[in-house]
């Protein structure tokens, strides 16, 4: 008696799907990612126990030195500079967090005047920046 073999189909699983949907994760995962994006300006920040504030995309940061210096957008600024510069951003986009980076030796006098300066652009969201405590 002779028996026929049976031909048996090679079976090979489709990976395009599983490729697919790994890219699709990863540009996720990229696009929702939120990169820190710090100055040049080196600042000691002072510290705070509070929870940290979530960063957010539309954000105005100015950095205030020991000095009083303004830097807005990396680069120094001068108090007209920076006026015009909020008046700028409230056309922009009226609801921006401002943010406010001071070095912790720096002057009260000097951030009440950003502030000050923010709420006369018509900017009405305000933050100050700290670092977390150990």
């Amino acid at each position: 008696m002779t028996f026929r073999k049976h031909r048996r189909d090679v079976i090979t699983p489709d990976i395009t799907p599983l490729v697919d949907v790994v890219f699709l994760l990863l540009i996720f995962f990229m696009l929702s990612t939120t990169f820190v994006v710090s100055s040049g300006l080196r600042l000691n920040l002072p510290q705070a126990e509070a929870e940290a504030v979530r960063q957010e995309r539309r954000e105005l940061r100015i950095q205030v030195d020991p000095a009083g210096g303004l830097h807005f957008g990396g680069r120094a600024v001068s108090t007209a500079e920076l006026e015009a510069a909020l008046g700028d951003a409230v056309r922009r986009d009226r609801d921006a967090l401002t943010v406010i980076e001071a070095d912790q030796d720096t002057p009260h006098k000097f951030v009440v005047g950003v502030m000050d300066r923010a709420k006369r652009a018509g900017l009405h969201r305000l933050a100050i920046a700290t670092r977390p405590s150990r």
